[in-house]
């Protein structure tokens, strides 16, 4: 328990730092894009590359992995009607739909894993499915709708190159080749990425307190029925989902355990950055990550005991 506690408390200190900042007009008109935007093609990239080329390739392909895979990519699915049905922007959906099931397995997961579960290795593999699987084809498709809101209509040439433009896909496929090929990275190449690394988080979290510093209450700016599908699907249809495909599968005790705790993180605040990005579905993700957050709170403490 007190590694959920503790994963909060750290979370919660730098978004607030953000809102402070913000409410005192510290950074100028513009900075919440800034952040975001270093680090969608610096960080972002960097830490991608570090993470991967670092990883535990035969532990994260586990059973734990396919699990997590399944109830991830379900639950991102079930957004998908909710989005078409309530008529939504096509780049607003696609937003919702990464919400629902993209969570926060770096900068809370962590610490919540060494904590809760006893080693911070068993994220590894929800991280690394985002970081391989999630974020390139998300990132890929806002930017295809990016695309076709200035008017472009990209053909099947534009779509296979899209994922090439992408630096967050450049990275994570650098940082796997290298690993299963063995390569070493000299220190000296190494370090000034992972300097570049660690600034992603703190990047991504002080741009969502400065958007948090002027915003309306939660829901005022987006479709509340689109919000309200997001958190439901995040914080009880995706642990849900984990423990019963999870015990299809034969995980029990701690292995389970492992990913209904993963599957119930909140929605990670990545998904504020790339909506920022291509600039659109923002205050969807905005509230999404606000709110799931909360709601999470509770419902990892019972999972967890």
């Amino acid at each position: 328990m007190s590694g959920v506690l503790e994963g909060f408390l750290v979370i919660g200190v730098v978004v607030a730092v953000g809102v402070v900042v913000g409410r005192l007009d510290v950074l100028p008109d513009g900075a919440t894009e800034t952040l975001s935007r270093v680090a969608f093609f610096v960080a972002s990239p960097a830490l991608l590359f570090v993470t991967l080329l670092r990883a535990d390739v035969a532990r994260v392909l586990s059973t734990g992995l396919v699990v997590t895979a399944l109830a991830a990519v379900a639950v991102c699915l079930l957004y998908v009607p909710v989005g078409l049905l309530r008529r939504r922007p096509r780049g607003e959906t696609v937003v919702g739909s990464m919400a629902s099931g993209y969570l926060n397995a770096g900068n809370l997961g962590i610490p919540i894993a060494t904590y809760a579960l006893g080693s911070a290795a068993e994220i590894a593999p929800s991280l690394i499915f985002q970081l391989a699987v999630l974020t390139p084809t998300y990132t890929t498709l806002l930017d295809v709708v990016a695309a076709r809101r200035r008017g472009e209509e990209p053909g099947l040439a534009d779509a296979v190159v899209a994922p090439l433009r992408n630096p967050l896909l450049l990275a994570t496929v650098a940082g796997l080749v290298l690993n299963v090929a063995g390569v070493a990275v000299p220190e000296g190449l190494l370090e000034p990425v992972e300097l570049l690394a660690d600034l992603a988080v703190p990047a991504m979290l002080l741009a969502f307190g400065l958007s948090l510093a002027h915003a309306q209450r939660p829901g005022r700016d987006d479709d509340p029925v689109c919000l309200g599908a997001v958190i439901v699907l995040k914080n009880l249809v995706h642990p849900f989902l984990a423990w019963a495909i999870g015990s299809a599968f034969g995980l029990t005790g701690p292995a389970l355990l492992a990913v209904v705790v993963s599957a119930a993180l909140p929605t990670a605040q990545n998904v504020f950055g790339y909506a920022v990005r291509f600039a659109t579905g923002v205050p969807l993700a905005r509230d999404a990550a606000l709110l799931t957050t909360l709601v999470s709170v509770p419902v990892l403490l019972v999972v967890a005991l």
